[in-house]
């Protein structure tokens, strides 16, 4: 896949509207970040911090092949606020590997509350577990870890190697409404486990908060941690997890709602949960919280809330499908780090532009699919260079159904059954 993406020419051009976004909030951040950059010795030299943000964004965005046809198109035409620059592919290489990974972070860091802000400050339509969520919660978190791709070995110690290593192990914190991020970590080492991020996911979730997170996180310490500290979670339960029933709230054909004592005494462990399972095309599927009170957290809403995990899924395979993740432009690890601190800022960017459909479409944003929207920008740069169109959000509106952005109704399943099922919302799969 990284060998046929380094043939392929550039596949998106300049658009106007994203470019008007980055200088408008991105530049003005990485001009406060002079500072910091001169004060960890790196020399203002002609890659300076503002200029590496401009081609680092600019050659994950537009998609191009590789450092060297970015060389080529920063001596050509003006990228970003980066004017033309006769600048070498080793140059630039150089500063993928010498500059601060953590500048990069600093800039995305400052950016999130910015597009935070600009979606709170959007009127358009939530689904219905969305609407009832935030009305309870101060946040609604997603937390899950993805294993980034293997690396080429084509340069530096990598040549060395009998096989293709990996690019290391990323673990993603995710406002479940806005889909924007709200932390990113990385550590190098691919088979790192998803616990290892703990103490970092914690420290950034607030009292008050709901956090929904899939088998690998369970840990019973964790569990009593978040209890302690007022924070709500929702996961998947283990199909061999050891529990003595305190009561039942609910028990059906198809439904079972109970209080039950998990963990071990001796390790300090113990404490009451809330076990739901929910009988399901025929398979049982096991819920645990630690929200006991089913008037609060009702067993159908605990259900759609975890449904929606799937939505840091979704984030995954925008970044790694559609914004490159899965092919690196530089093996050094401090330049693995910059470009997933750089493609997870132009993700942001990408939501706030879908977001700005769905509003005008008056759509809940899962109703609008994030790929068409990127995919029909590229089609706008054309019909714009022929004087056809002004204004990208009102052109994407305006051919909606032609470019496919709402995504289609998914068929309801034929479910044979004579029992009820909890009611799910409609845009669970979607």
């Amino acid at each position: 896949m990284q060998h046929d993406r380094s043939q392929h020419p550039i596949s998106v051009q300049n658009e106007k509207a994203i470019e008007a976004v980055l200088k408008e909030i991105v530049h003005p951040v990485t001009l406060s970040k002079i500072a910091v950059f001169r004060a960890l010795g790196l020399r203002a030299r002609s890659l300076s911090l503002p200029v590496m943000v401009g081609l680092v964004l600019s050659l994950i965005w537009r998609q191009m092949g590789s450092v060297c046809e970015l060389a080529r198109v920063v001596q050509r035409e003006v990228v970003l606020w980066v004017p033309k620059t006769k600048v070498t592919q080793q140059a630039i290489n150089a500063r993928l590997r010498a500059m601060p990974a953590e500048l990069f972070e600093n800039v995305l860091e400052e950016v999130l509350p910015v597009m935070r802000a600009r979606w709170a400050a959007r009127k358009r339509p939530l689904s219905k577990v969305m609407t009832w969520v935030q009305s309870r919660y101060a946040q609604v978190l997603i937390c899950d870890g993805s294993t980034l791709d293997a690396l080429i070995r084509k340069v530096g110690l990598l040549q060395d190697l009998k096989t293709h290593p990996l690019a290391g192990r990323m673990s993603v914190l995710l406002d479940m409404a806005s889909r924007l991020p709200v932390w990113i970590g990385h550590t190098p080492d691919a088979a790192a486990h998803d616990q290892r991020f703990w103490d970092d996911i914690l420290s950034r979730v607030r009292e008050g908060s709901l956090l929904v997170f899939d088998l690998g996180y369970t840990n019973f310490e964790r569990f009593v941690q978040m209890t302690r500290q007022n924070i709500t979670f929702v996961t998947r339960a283990k199909g061999n997890m050891a529990f003595r029933v305190q009561e039942d709230i609910v028990r059906s054909a198809n439904v079972r709602d109970r209080v039950v004592w998990i963990g071990e005494s001796d390790k300090d462990t113990t404490q009451l949960m809330r076990l739901v399972e929910m009988l399901y095309l025929g398979k049982w599927y096991r819920y645990l919280s630690n929200e006991l009170d089913a008037q609060r957290l009702p067993a159908e809403m605990l259900i759609d809330l975890y449904r929606q995990r799937w939505r840091i899924e979704d984030a995954f395979l925008t970044t790694k499908s559609l914004l490159g993740l899965s092919y690196f432009f530089c093996g050094a690890d401090n330049a693995i780090r910059l470009q997933l601190w750089a493609t997870w800022l132009l993700y942001a960017v990408l939501v706030d532009v879908t977001d700005t459909v769905a509003e005008a479409l008056k759509h809940p944003f899962a109703d609008i699919s994030m790929e068409m929207v990127y995919r029909a920008l590229s089609h706008y740069v054309h019909v714009a260079s022929q004087g056809e169109a002004d204004d990208p959000i009102a052109y994407l509106v305006a051919n909606y159904k032609l470019y496919g952005l709402v995504k289609r109704k998914k068929s309801p399943r034929k479910i044979k059954t004579d029992t009820p099922l909890l009611p799910l919302t409609d845009d669970d799969f979607s």
